[in-house]
């Protein structure tokens, strides 16, 4: 693939417990939940709406407005023990003593799994600047944590069939947590799903042969997508089947995680001749071999529900991707 590929940026979070330390009890709060500890007064002003704007701004890719991260404000005052063990907390600390502006990224401070953010500033406004020059690497910490939790629980309590049937066909395949169904398997196709009465967390991963340079372009992979989808993902009535939304954008981004080159592709299923419809994610990446296109994709269907951590908790189980060992 002859691009450059930015790497997701794979933030060292640096342990606070040593060997031998007692053991952390579990992180409390809700997925998809920031605990942000500023004063009451600076949450209010221009501080304050500068964090709401990065951590609740809009999430990507859903037909309803959603924030990216559900925030609750607790003054320093109060950030007691029944607070410090949050999943995920923003700690802004603001003194004129302060002699060092800077951001540091921890985890299992308190808790685990737990992602500590900690911004340390003497005013308000170097707090703020330091706020907008690291917000794409504070989100990255926190997306991190939330996508590690996901895959950590979907390992101690996984459908270990299902990778067991899926990595011989295609070299590899994601890790399933309990409750995912093999719905098909194909010679290039297959279907994982958690389907429940109200909503949907699916799995497609399918694969087809590498051309050449176009393989990796939007258009391409949306022509592909859109065949693949027609052959094997039909409706719930005749002559309807899953298609790409033409009504919604579509993005490509050229990233890499853990040693694993993909483009992730970002957008909007719908069902041909049906109403149905909802948010999908994939990553396209080269088999080991290079001669064929390796697409593991995740969508998700909750006409009654909010949508943004459905689509997080089916999108991480695509980074728990693990190529097959070979024997």
């Amino acid at each position: 693939m002859k691009r450059l590929f930015p790497l997701l940026t794979a933030l060292c979070l640096t342990a606070s417990c040593k060997s031998g330390a007692p053991l952390l009890p579990s992180v409390s709060g809700k997925a998809g939940e920031v605990l942000v500890v500023m004063e009451k007064a600076q949450w209010d002003e221009t501080l304050g709406s500068a964090a709401r704007g990065l951590l609740a701004s809009e999430c990507p890719f859903l037909a309803i407005s959603e924030p990216l991260y559900s925030l609750v404000n607790i003054a320093p005052g109060a950030f007691g023990d029944i607070f410090r063990v949050h999943r995920n907390i923003v700690l802004f600390n603001i003194a004129p003593g302060v002699d060092s502006t800077c951001v540091f990224y921890r985890k299992d401070v308190w808790a685990q799994p737990q992602c500590v953010v900690q911004l340390n500033a003497p005013d308000g406004d170097a707090a703020l600047a330091l706020l907008e020059e690291s917000g794409t690497n504070i989100l990255s910490a926190i997306e991190q944590a939330e996508r590690d939790r996901v895959i950590r629980n979907t390992l101690l309590y996984e459908e270990a069939a299902i990778h067991a049937a899926i990595a011989p066909v295609f070299g590899g395949a994601p890790h399933f947590p309990s409750g995912y169904k093999l719905r098909k398997l194909t010679a290039d196709f297959a279907w994982v799903a958690d389907d429940k009465q109200y909503t949907m967390q699916d799995v497609l991963i399918y694969s087809y042969p590498a051309t050449g340079e176009g393989d990796f372009e939007k258009a391409e992979i949306i022509r592909r997508r859109n065949e693949m989808a027609r052959t094997n993902v039909p409706g719930m009535y005749d002559n309807t089947w899953m298609t790409t939304s033409e009504g919604f954008p579509v993005s490509i981004e050229y990233l890499g995680y853990r040693g694993r080159r993909f483009v992730q592709t970002r957008g909007y299923w719908e069902v041909e001749n049906d109403y149905m419809g909802g948010p999908f994610v994939s990553h396209s990446f080269y088999s080991p071999d290079g001669s064929r296109i390796i697409v593991a994709e995740a969508f998700v269907y909750s006409p009654r529900f909010d949508k943004r951590q459905y689509l997080r908790q089916v999108e991480s189980i695509l980074y728990s991707w693990e190529w097959k060992k070979e024997e």
